[in-house]
This record gives C-alpha cells, sequence and structure tokens, in this order.
C-alpha cells in the first residue's frame, strides 16, 4: 500500500493529529497491508469490500476484541476516506462492512448507602487537608462535575446563598448546578479552614494542596481513591465514578432525565441514557423479589 505515508503526512501536518493516534493508526495500517501482501495484492486500486471483511473474520478468529477491531476498521476508513478525497480510489472498500457488536460498558456507581457512610460516618481529620478532602468528594457526589471542571473552580465560582455552582464544562461551556445544604455547609467550613490556614488571599484556585498551590488533577484523583477505599471494593475508584454515582442515584430516585443531562453538562441526550440501564436493572431486581408471579 503505497500511500500510507503521505496519510500519515496528512494526519501530522494538516490534521495535527496527536503522536498517539499517529503511532496507533500506523500500526492498523500496516498490519493490514501485510494482510493484503500475503494474499499477493499491494494496490489499493485492487481492494475490495470482500478482502476487508474476510480481515475482520481473521481478526475475530484470532480472539482479538471487537473494540480492537473496531480501532483498526477506524483507521482503514479514514485511510480510504482520504484516498477518496485525492481521487486515488473511485469507492471505499470499508462501506458495507459489518463489525462485530460492542459489549455495553455499563457505568460502575458507588451505592448510595456507601456514600453516606463516607460522608457522614468515616473520620476526615480537622486539619486542612482532611475538610479539603471531605468537601472534593462531597463536591463531586453532590454536583456530578468532573474531575477538570473542579480542579478549575475559583472562589467567585460559588453562590453559598443561593446554593449554587458555575462549572466551566466542555468547549468552555458553563452551567449552574444547584448544591444541597449540606455541601453548602461543607464548602463553607472549607473556606473558612483554607483562609485560616494560608492568610486569607485571593487564590487563583478555590481548592489548593498541602503547601498553598493550585490543586492539580492526579492529586484529586488520588484523593478521591484513597477516601473511596474505604467504604468500596470496586476495582475503579475515581473522579468520574462519583459522577455516575451522582447521576445513577438521581435517575433512582426519580429525576427527569432531561434534567440530568443539563446538570451533567452532556451535548446530546444519549450521553446521559446510558445511566437509565443501572436504573432498569434496580427495578427489575426489585420486581424479581417483589413480585408474586416473577
Amino acid at each position: 500500500m503505497q500511500y500510507i505515508d503521505s496519510f500519515l503526512d496528512y494526519l501530522k501536518y494538516e490534521k495535527r493529529s496527536s503522536h498517539h493516534t499517529l503511532v496507533a493508526y500506523e500500526i492498523d495500517l500496516r498490519q493490514f497491508e501485510e494482510y493484503m501482501k500475503e494474499r499477493g495484492v499491494i494496490d489499493e486500486r485492487e481492494i475490495n469490500t470482500r478482502f476487508v471483511r474476510d480481515w475482520v473474520v481473521v481478526m475475530h478468529y484470532n480472539h482479538l476484541k471487537p473494540k480492537s477491531i473496531h480501532r483498526k476498521i477506524a483507521a482503514l476508513r479514514s485511510y480510504f476516506k482520504h484516498l477518496l478525497r485525492e481521487e486515488i480510489i473511485e469507492t471505499s472498500p470499508v462501506d458495507g462492512v459489518i463489525l462485530p457488536k460492542l459489549a455495553k460498558n455499563l457505568p460502575d456507581f458507588v451505592k448510595e448507602r456507601e456514600m453516606d457512610f463516607l460522608l457522614d460516618e468515616v473520620p476526615f481529620s480537622s486539619d486542612y487537608s482532611g475538610v479539603r478532602d471531605h468537601t472534593i468528594i462531597d463536591l463531586f457526589y453532590g454536583t456530578g462535575m468532573r474531575l477538570s471542571e473542579l480542579v478549575g473552580l475559583r472562589d467567585q465560582d460559588f453562590d453559598l446563598y443561593g446554593g449554587l455552582v458555575k462549572v466551566l464544562g466542555k468547549r468552555n461551556k458553563e452551567r449552574l448546578v444547584p448544591m444541597n445544604r449540606s455541601t453548602v455547609r461543607n464548602v463553607t467550613d472549607y473556606i473558612k479552614v483554607r483562609n485560616d490556614t494560608f492568610g486569607g488571599e485571593q487564590f487563583h484556585s478555590f481548592f489548593l494542596t498541602d503547601k498553598g498551590q493550585p490543586i492539580y488533577q492526579k492529586l484529586v484523583y488520588r484523593i478521591v481513591r484513597k477516601h473511596l477505599q474505604q467504604v468500596t471494593t470496586m476495582t475503579k475508584k475515581s473522579p468520574h465514578i462519583l459522577r455516575h454515582t451522582y447521576a445513577t442515584i438521581l435517575l433512582n430516585r426519580g429525576a427527569d432525565i432531561n434534567a440530568i443531562k443539563e446538570l451533567l453538562g452532556h451535548a446530546n441526550l444519549n450521553a446521559t441514557q446510558v445511566y437509565t440501564h443501572n436504573t432498569f436493572e434496580q427495578l427489575s431486581a426489585i420486581y424479581n423479589q417483589a413480585h408474586p408471579r416473577a
């Protein structure tokens, strides 16, 4: 296949793709190139849909995961789309290729009683780091904000009287998220302890490290993982799990899915609907347990 190098240059210099993307695309395209060479084909114009379908079958037979197969075919699709634009080929051999179904990975979440125990019963230290950590966990659980959104918070983003926090989400889109009374109290307490600890200056970041520097994502991740370990044996213990927990509990308690979409800052409803699977699973379990004919 003689146009792979020029395609990679296109990705690098015109599309400005990341190094990771370039490496992944080259690996996938070179693998397909080797597959075609074994069949005596080196000219892209001789490749048809049957060759691509056969490659999918071979990968599936070799126990490659459906997600990996989808990724490799996505690389091929981009490559042949580029050749179409360059008028090197007339049709893409990837069109019409059926891929194995992807397994639906339902979002993990922490059980409500475990979160209540963590926030209400597990002792956090009364010094700055303890108060900060407790407030971080509470904000994630109480607002569903993303890790990057929490790290980017400033003092002026909080309306403690109105119980609101302004969040800067993806594509620099702002949204207002309500806070419950407990979260407002914890945020208020945190501000007092922070100001007493570091002199009450104008801070560039709402949350600070133990040395008074702006907090960063890796530290927040470690904080969340450390405290979730005390209440759950889940493999994943991350800020995003608390975002999943927020959305799942709201749905379980009857919140409107469109409202949850706005609270999470999702661009479309499809991203929010994944949480309904957990809710349906819970309803199904309740039905099977309670209904006399289940």
